[in-house]
């Protein structure tokens, strides 16, 4: 065998897929070591002889099955590459008669497009869940600001509905 054979099978390796050179070697490996078995099964007349046969054409069967399907997917990866390529060619010789036929170089749609921004609404309702000391307020601009906290939350004290009452009631 060539050097160029080993160097090919070296690479094949770490190439993803099965390339020909593995599949050279896997297909001769299994080979001899179907030649093993047999005449192994001569010299002894062993009956395990005949089940290891078994399973290695098995094996060898599903490799070679396995590498025909993995072909089959990359080419029509292939192809549908190709269609997405000259699809887009297309679409792209349309677009530029398109730009020719307008006289404009920007195509530009806004049909169904606001010229507005959009704005967030933001929840004006206290959150129920947070605790007391951190309160939602309004700042300057509008936009709602966390108030800084007491320090309260850390000691894990949480107050109850009762004590706002008393709070509101003494304002």
């Amino acid at each position: 065998m060539s050097t160029s054979f080993f160097e090919d099978l070296w690479s094949s390796v770490f190439t993803p897929g099965p390339t020909p050179a593995l599949l050279v070697a896997t297909n001769a490996t299994f080979a001899a070591l179907q030649l093993v078995l047999f005449t192994l099964l001569i010299a002894t007349h062993s009956v395990h002889l005949v089940v290891l046969s078994f399973l290695s054409g098995a094996l060898w069967w599903s490799i070679n099955w396995f590498a025909k399907e993995v072909r089959e997917v990359q080419a029509a990866q292939q192809k549908e590459e190709e269609e997405k390529k000259k699809l887009a060619e297309r679409n792209d010789d349309d677009s530029s008669a398109a730009e020719n036929n307008s006289g404009s170089e920007t195509e530009t749609e806004t049909e169904g497009v606001s010229a507005k921004p959009r704005r967030r609404r933001v929840n004006q309702q206290p959150d129920k869940t947070a605790p007391a000391t951190a309160v939602d307020l309004p700042g300057d601009d509008g936009n709602l600001k966390k108030r800084e906290s007491t320090g309260n939350e850390s000691s894990g004290y949480t107050s109850t509905d009762s004590e706002w009452e008393k709070v509101d009631k003494s304002a």
